[in-house]
């Protein structure tokens, strides 16, 4: 990959009725071939436990060997590649576990930056603190983990009634065992003292449902257009933009399925004057239409 070139974004799609968490195991089909130079960031959180060690990751510019019952916590916008030696990394497994942060359902954080001061997510913070990105699973706690992901496994591959809220349950229990685990390092942990990012979501917090944009945002902070966009992409991998859509996206979904406003009223709500607008963004953002939304999640 070339190292001037910005990494690709992945983003966390959410699905009506589906838990906002997801897992992925990771073996040999999943990691095999990953090409040292590849690379890439997430607008999510992830939580990668490995019951057998192999290979190593790369996050920001710190490479880690990959050991039996190591737990890597990586924050939105963390750059995540493998190792010079892909092929070892091939031999290890494990589980990740993605969420964005309303994954921890009622107990969720509030705000667009509100999870960066969650007690449960603080070890996701990038602090002084070399443990901060990669903990250690004791062996008597090891069995532990395996059992919680496999039935967090189990819970989102068959919808059971109630898989929500189990999964949810799930997530909550490894947050806690991760911030136990963290708590040797918890009081070298500081939150990223970000004041400008805080401003600029505070006020798409304060006004996204207006019809507001890149320039009212960067009016409001004082600074160019382009000077902003450069800085939150940089310290976020997004864009101002699609900050505000998805701050946009996440009010309109909760709309759709807790109130009965027609869909151009709920689009009114959350700064979209041309209802054929509001549709079409819903869709691109969530793929599918918000009546679609709506009907799939209270079924």
């Amino acid at each position: 990959m070339d190292r001037g070139s910005a990494p690709p974004v992945h983003r966390y799609k959410p699905a009506p009725g589906v838990a906002p968490v997801a897992i992925t195991r990771l073996d040999r089909a999943a990691l095999e071939g990953v090409e040292p130079g590849h690379a890439h960031a997430h607008d999510f959180l992830v939580l990668a436990y490995f019951e057998r060690g192999g290979g190593s990751l790369r996050i920001g510019h710190r490479e880690w060997p990959v050991r039996t019952g190591d737990c890597y916590v990586v924050a939105p916008g963390d750059v995540v590649g493998v190792g010079e030696e892909p092929h070892r990394l091939a031999r290890a497994t494990g589980w990740a576990v993605s969420f964005p942060p309303d994954g921890l359902g009622p107990q969720a954080p509030d705000g667009l930056l509100g999870w960066r001061t969650h007690p449960l997510l603080l070890p996701f913070t990038r602090g002084a603190a070399a443990g901060a990105q990669r903990l250690r699973v004791p062996p008597e706690r090891r069995r532990w983990w395996s059992t919680h992901l496999s039935e967090l496994n189990r819970e989102l591959q068959h919808h059971h009634n109630g898989h929500r809220e189990a999964a949810i349950a799930i997530l909550t229990l490894l947050l806690v065992d991760v911030a136990r685990l963290a708590s040797d390092v918890v009081e070298d942990l500081k939150v990223n003292d970000e004041p400008l990012l805080a401003e600029v979501f505070a006020h798409i917090e304060a006004h996204h449902r207006e019809p507001i944009s890149l320039k009212d945002v960067a009016g409001a902070l004082g600074l160019t257009p382009g000077h902003l966009t450069t800085v939150v992409r940089r310290k976020t991998g997004r864009t101002v933009h699609s900050w505000i859509v998805e701050r946009r996206m996440a009010t309109a979904r909760q709309m759709l399925v807790e109130t009965d406003q027609t869909v151009a009223e709920v689009g009114r709500s959350v700064g979209y004057g041309d209802p054929a607008y509001f549709s079409r963004t819903f869709r691109e953002a969530n793929g599918t239409t918000p009546l679609n939304w709506r009907r799939a999640a209270r079924r």
